[in-house]
């Protein structure tokens, strides 16, 4: 569709949720959402119809005729994701929607996403710098940094299993990382983890006969899962590929 020739067709089909405040305190949620809806398209009846559906959807049909300067933080975020979705959009666009919100807020709001994507069936693009945020609601990925692509795939394909193996003990870890080396492992010490790339099953064994040598006591070993965060790192030194650098 083209955006310059088809605005109020656009709109119709797009519901947007912005980062910023920019809610009108002295009138109550119902006419706020209401307007919203009517100004995407909908008749009169259609858009109170659907303003009440979706301020149940959001949790605020008890406090749906209070008005929105009274508010609290969590509360005006839902009305901004329940204008977003009035007019029943095709495509929903969340800047920031956890923005401002406690740690319980955030996983109200996270919650709702999630299911905004299953009840209403609506597509949703999620920009946000929390990268945990994304992975819990997020099915596919695009990462730019400085307004570069870095990549663009499955969010599966970020965490897959990594060639290390991080072995983690109470006390000792300077002197398993000398003895692993000593035995020919690639070995990198980070605080009481040891990280050893893993080139062979012939590793675990010797993690477990040079643990009980040394008479260490082991917390885990586990091999590492690649998290998001390592799309924007460096490559670490000394551990080829380590866990947490870029690939």
């Amino acid at each position: 569709m083209d955006t310059v020739r088809e605005t109020r067709a656009i709109r119709q089909v797009v519901g947007y949720m912005p980062e910023h405040d920019c809610l009108p305190p002295d009138v109550g949620a119902t006419e706020f959402v209401t307007h919203m809806a009517r100004i995407s398209g909908l008749p009169r009846t259609a858009a109170r119809e659907r303003t009440a559906e979706v301020l149940r959807h959001v949790g605020l049909y008890e406090e749906r005729y209070r008005q929105i300067g009274g508010y609290s933080t969590g509360m005006k975020q839902r009305v901004k994701l329940a204008q977003a979705l009035a007019h029943d959009p095709k495509l929903l666009l969340l800047d920031e929607p956890t923005n401002g919100l406690d740690p319980t807020g955030r996983e109200e709001m996270l919650d709702l996403i999630k299911r905004t994507g299953t009840d209403f069936g609506i597509s949703v693009v999620v920009a946000s710098h929390l990268l945990g945020e994304i992975e819990q609601v997020c099915t596919f990925l695009l990462a730019i940094d400085a307004g570069h692509l870095l990549k663009a795939a499955p969010i599966a394909t970020f965490t897959q299993r990594t060639p290390v193996v991080a072995v983690e003990v109470e006390e000792g870890a300077d002197r398993l990382t000398a003895a692993l080396t000593g035995r020919g492992f690639k070995a990198r010490q980070e605080e009481q983890c040891v990280l050893l790339v893993l080139e062979s099953e012939a590793l675990y064994d010797a993690v477990r006969d040079t643990v009980a040598d040394l008479g260490l006591p082991l917390v885990r070993v586990q091999q590492e899962r690649r998290r998001l965060e390592d799309i924007f790192r460096e490559p670490e030194q000394g551990l080829e590929p380590a866990a947490g650098g870029a690939q």
